[in-house]
This record gives C-alpha cells, sequence and structure tokens, in this order.
C-alpha cells in the first residue's frame, strides 16, 4: 500500500542549526524526517552526511572529527565529507558503501541544508535575506524544538489575532481584532497586512520607542506584514510610528520597526525546529538592546509553544474532527496551498522520472 507523501517540500533550503552548534563537536539533528549530522571538514567547511555509520548503525553525530574526516565513536570507522568511509583501525574498510551527504550552505549567519534531490540544490534559489546582508540592521535570536506539525506554526504566524489573548502582557491589544486583515497570494509568497491607526502601543513596542528616542505614551499607528515563503519562512514587518506621519511609510526618525524572523524546519510529522528572532535597523550598536529584545521575543514565543504543542495533543487525540476556518485563516490556508502545490509538483517531477526510466530500462 502506498505511503501518503510527506507533508514538506524536499527541495527546498530549510535553516538546519547556528554555526555556534557545531562549534566544537558534530550534531546530530532530524530534518524533514532524515537523520543528519553536520560538522565541519577539512578547512573549516560545513558538511552533512547520514547520521548513520555503515559499519554497525551508530549515529556518526557521537563521533569527532579528525583532520577533516568523521570518525564515528564507536568502532573508530572514518568517514570522509562525501559520505564514503576512509579507514578504520586494524581493517579494510575501503569497499564498504557510502551513506547519503547533503548540499549545505553556510550563509546569513545560519547553515541551510537540502534534503531533497541533490543535483537539484542551487545556491541562487536561497531565500533572500536583504536585512542579512547590511551593516545598517542588527539581529538578535534563538532556537526552540516544538512538538507540533510545522504547519501549526505557519498558520500561528500567518493570523497574529491570537496576540490579543496569547501575549496580552506584551505585544497584544484588542486594536488587532477590530482592525481587518487583508491577504494577497502569488505563485512563491502569501502576504497578510493588517494597519492600525491611532492607537496607544502595547508595552513591547513601548519599550521600542522609548529605546529609538520616541515618546512611548504618544499615539501611534501600528502594522504587521507578514511574508510566508516556501518552503517553510515567515518574514513579519512590525513596527509603530508616530500618529499622523505615515504609518509603514513614514520616516525614520518618527518610528521603532523591525523584521520578525521566523524559519521553520520540519523534524516529524508533529515537531519542527524554530529558528526565531528580529532584525532592527535603530540603535544596532547597543547590544544590551539586543539581548533585551532577544528576551523579550523568547518569552513571547514561549507562550506560544506551549499553545501549539497543546493543540497537536487535541489534534491527536480528536483525529476525526475537522479544523473550523474564518477569513482570519485565510493567511494559513493559502500558505498550505502553496506548500502542498510544491509537494505535488515534486512527486509529478519524480514520477515522470520513473516513467521515463521504465521505457528506457
Amino acid at each position: 500500500m502506498e505511503h501518503p507523501p510527506a507533508p514538506w517540500p524536499r527541495n527546498a533550503w530549510y535553516v538546519a542549526c547556528s554555526p555556534g552548534e557545531i562549534a566544537e563537536k558534530p550534531l546530530g539533528r532530524q530534518i524533514c524526517g532524515e537523520r543528519m549530522v553536520f560538522f565541519r571538514g577539512a578547512e573549516g567547511q560545513v558538511q552533512a552526511l547520514e547520521d548513520f555509520c555503515p559499519h554497525r548503525g551508530a549515529p556518526l553525530s557521537l563521533g569527532f572529527v579528525r583532520e577533516g574526516h568523521l570518525v564515528c565513536g564507536y568502532h573508530g570507522l572514518t568517514m570522509g565529507c562525501d559520505g564514503r568511509t576512509v579507514s578504520m583501525p586494524g581493517q579494510r574498510v575501503s569497499a564498504f558503501p557510502g551513506i547519503r551527504s547533503y548540499a549545505v550552505i553556510e550563509r546569513h549567519g545560519f547553515i541551510w541544508v537540502w534534503p531533497g534531490d541533490q543535483d537539484k540544490a542551487d545556491a541562487g534559489t536561497l531565500h533572500p535575506l536583504p536585512w542579512a546582508e547590511s551593516p545598517d540592521w542588527v539581529y538578535g535570536g534563538g532556537l526552540f524544538h516544538i512538538n507540533c506539525d510545522y504547519r501549526l506554526m505557519i498558520d500561528n504566524l500567518m493570523d497574529l489575532t491570537h496576540e490579543t489573548y496569547v501575549h496580552a502582557s506584551s505585544i497584544g491589544q484588542k486594536e488587532i481584532d477590530e482592525a481587518p486583515v487583508q491577504t494577497e497570494l502569488s505563485d512563491h509568497e502569501v502576504i497578510t497586512r493588517r494597519h492600525m491607526e491611532k492607537i496607544i502601543a502595547p508595552p513591547f513596542w513601548a519599550m521600542a520607542m522609548r529605546e529609538a528616542g520616541l515618546a512611548e505614551d504618544s499615539l501611534v499607528d501600528r502594522w504587521q506584514i507578514c511574508r510566508f515563503s516556501l518552503p517553510s519562512h515567515v518574514m513579519i514587518e512590525v513596527g509603530v510610528a508616530l500618529e499622523g506621519h505615515g504609518g509603514y511609510a513614514a520616516p525614520s526618525q518618527v518610528k521603532a520597526s523591525s523584521v520578525v524572523v521566523d524559519f521553520i524546519t520540519p523534524e516529524t510529522e508533529t515537531s519542527h525546529w524554530y529558528f526565531w528572532g528580529m532584525a532592527r535597523n535603530f540603535k544596532t550598536e547597543d547590544d544590551a538592546l539586543t539581548e533585551k529584545i532577544r528576551q523579550g521575543q523568547g518569552a513571547i514565543f514561549t507562550e506560544d509553544l506551549q499553545m501549539l504543542e497543546q493543540q497537536q495533543i487535541n489534534i491527536d487525540r480528536h483525529k476525526d474532527r475537522r479544523l473550523l476556518k474564518l477569513n482570519i485563516d485565510a493567511g494559513g490556508v493559502r500558505s498550505r496551498m502553496l506548500i502542498q502545490q510544491a509537494i505535488a509538483a515534486e512527486r509529478a517531477m519524480a514520477e515522470a522520472g520513473q516513467d521515463a526510466v521504465g521505457q528506457h530500462g
């Protein structure tokens, strides 16, 4: 009986880890259902292999790096960066079968991996991050492991109505509920927009205004622009400006704005890695402010984590129940449509390739 396709595209770049996670030893991580090991090979280049020793099946991530090769921590089998066996003390292993290697890129402060067909890996398709390439921006963030379907996180980020309730003490306010949301769809992106005018800034943004040299008790215009792009990235432009100066388009001296960065990497069908952070272009030299915002974001996203994991438990408990859809869910629904289209396209391409092989077999 044929198994349904996995709920994620495979021919895409996913954030695998941060450079600091492989600074001292190999890192084992499951991504899109595949167990991988990340390490630095010769000259410090990032490498990724299947986390499976061809000798006895031990995880290679429990080993160590020596002279640019990955050494299994069980019996000392040495693997090359291409997935082929190199040596083993007192043994001949040159005929051992190799293991899978994965295309990786280190860029923008992250390590990215391509889980799918390796001959299709194209560095030119890596998601553009203008803020990461500009000296006028600074970034701070972190990583959570969350036990829920990665698409539930996408739903969460593409509909910020929940902020009023889940994040009432930081970024939530009733005006979010009251402001209409607009949703746009293109071939490669889903955008939801919400604008609020003449409101009081919630606590997080009052702090940001103060740090930006603005009066925190002033009336402001606030915006939230969420952008989903394949395979599972959500960039959210957020901010406030002194009211009457154009909101999102206001000059920099009268606003505090940022990009909330969300890279969502599937682990299994009910768990994912969530790389979160914020990029800002005000007071970029203030490391203490970067850490303050990072801690504040961490507390906010911990609230999301708790809600999403309990949501997954309920969904698993009631598999026969259909979830309802409202107009505020349009961003998440359309993002899922893009994901499904990408999965279907990959499957059609794979089936066409199999037919071609069969015809020439």
